[in-house]
């Protein structure tokens, strides 16, 4: 599904396969009510799959649905992932699992496989939150009336607490947690009541296109707008002298646009056209991506549904009667699985809470932390995100430790990467969206890897004698 340009400004066992011997782990009986057996349509795989609820409130019956996938080869020697989308109020399912970096991606009637999965490199678990997203749900339904940043921190807390009783084996294994867009908050968040907790492994957090600071990161997308020619001289300068972004996107949510800043706004709408995909800037629009969760970031949660273009794929396959019962999947409270909550009504004044003094927190507490960007993306914009880094860097006082310099997916530049002491590290993803992994699925996997081993970006394999036998033109003077 893509958007158009309006919403956006706003034991182990042994198995064999074609291939070869692989191996899965057999986990304990605990668990075994969750198991998946197959998913409709979907190929032969070795790896185990789970889904199913956690309950993280009793009183209220209100449960939160996960998605679990073992790692594809030795999950025994493998982290642990737990990945959030964000929204606030969009599905880690449909978004991270069934259209980014899950092991399948719905084609018509099948799952055709992933072969730049996450779960090559781990044990990937896929949660949606909080309850009201995807098949999450509460049975009191005053719940959905006003849900916040704490709520959510504290019922995700919750759901591991009650996951790792289901899976113990997992419970001493490392954990990393990552999200992208507004999981800017509920990584962050959740990471500092882990280390509060002093319950699990956590070992880091990876965050991609995250909203970290509301004016730094909604502002920057004025320069990128600018500097990638979408708009004019003169409509920027009305970005930076009559109505910025933040200031747009808050008149919106209360559905009252200045004279100013609906001028600016009809201005720069009108120059970049309704044919340019905001979260990434060099596609056509129309194609297969999945950017709904960004758009909530700049929709007030009484507005209509965002008109979203092709794919369905995955909303017509976890739609489907029989891939529900699969997955033990319910609908409760509503008529259908949406990839954003239509039930929850999120309190929008928690995304200008910055995020970024946890961040600090979480590196001093020695929890490596790694922010990336999509370098096409114009929703949240790595102007505004590499800004964000390089400060909390000055203020922890770290010192550059790998200079911002280039990184690569075998033969080609990857994006830019820089290090700051040995816990914080950001990294652009060259030609990636807003939803990086579906774009540069590639270069994304490259990342995870590494920020999973703890280990450096790859360097480049071309030597300047390889550039120039090859006629490589690299001149820029």
């Amino acid at each position: 599904m893509h958007l158009q340009l309006v919403p956006w400004l706003t034991a182990a066992t042994l198995c064999v396969t074609l291939t070869g011997i692989c191996s899965s782990s057999t986990l304990s009986t605990v668990s075994d009510a969750d198991r998946i057996v197959s998913l409709p349509g979907q190929p032969k795989v070795c790896f185990s799959q789970y889904a199913g609820y956690i309950t993280v409130h009793k009183k209220q019956q209100r449960d939160l649905f996960y998605y679990f996938a073992e790692a594809e080869a030795d999950p025994r020697s493998k982290p642990l992932v737990l990945w959030l989308n964000g929204g606030p109020g969009c599905s880690s399912v449909g978004i991270g699992a069934f259209s980014e970096h899950g092991p399948f991606k719905p084609s018509g009637d099948v799952l055709r496989k992933n072969d730049y999965s996450w779960n090559k490199e781990a044990n990937m678990l896929y949660l949606e939150s909080p309850a009201g997203v995807g098949f999450s749900y509460s049975v009191n339904n005053s719940y959905y009336i006003s849900v916040d940043d704490k709520m959510t921190a504290k019922d995700n807390l919750a759901f591991l607490r009650n996951w790792f009783k289901k899976f113990p084996e997992y419970k001493n294994r490392d954990l990393f947690i990552t999200g992208e867009s507004y999981a800017g908050h509920y990584v962050p968040q959740l990471a500092k009541l882990i280390v509060q907790s002093k319950l699990f492994n956590l070992k880091g957090i990876a965050i991609g296109n995250p909203l970290l600071e509301y004016n730094t990161d909604f502002n920057s997308r004025a320069e990128f707008l600018w500097s990638h020619g979408l708009i004019s001289d003169a409509t920027y300068k009305s970005f930076n002298t009559i109505c910025n972004f933040s200031q747009i996107i808050r008149q919106r949510w209360s559905d009252a646009l200045t004279p100013g800043c609906s001028h600016v706004l009809s201005e720069a709408l009108r120059e970049i056209s309704n044919f340019v995909d905001g979260y990434d800037v060099t596609l056509d629009v129309c194609l297969s991506t999945v950017s709904s969760q960004s758009a909530v970031l700049n929709k007030p949660q009484e507005t209509e549904k965002i008109d979203v273009c092709v794919p369905e794929e995955t909303v017509k396959y976890l739609n489907r009667k029989e891939v529900q019962e699969a997955l033990h999947a319910r609908l409760v409270g509503i008529s259908r699985w949406t990839t954003c909550s239509s039930v929850l009504k999120y309190e929008m004044q928690n995304l200008e809470t910055p995020t970024v003094p946890i961040l600090g927190e979480l590196v001093k507490s020695g929890i490596h932390v790694l922010v990336y960007s999509g370098d096409q993306d114009a929703a949240i914009p790595f102007i505004g995100t590499r800004t964000i880094v390089n400060k909390l860097a000055k203020q922890l006082g770290l010192n550059t430790t790998v200079p911002y310099s280039v990184w690569f997916e075998e033969r080609q530049v990857a994006g830019w990467t820089q290090v700051y002491g040995d816990k914080l590290s950001y990294a652009t993803i060259r030609g990636a969206s807003h939803e990086a992994p579906f774009s540069q699925p590639e270069r994304s996997l490259v990342l995870f890897s590494s920020f999973l081993g703890g280990g450096p970006l790859p360097e480049g394999l071309l030597s300047e004698s390889a550039v120039r036998n090859n006629h490589i033109n690299i001149t820029w003077s």
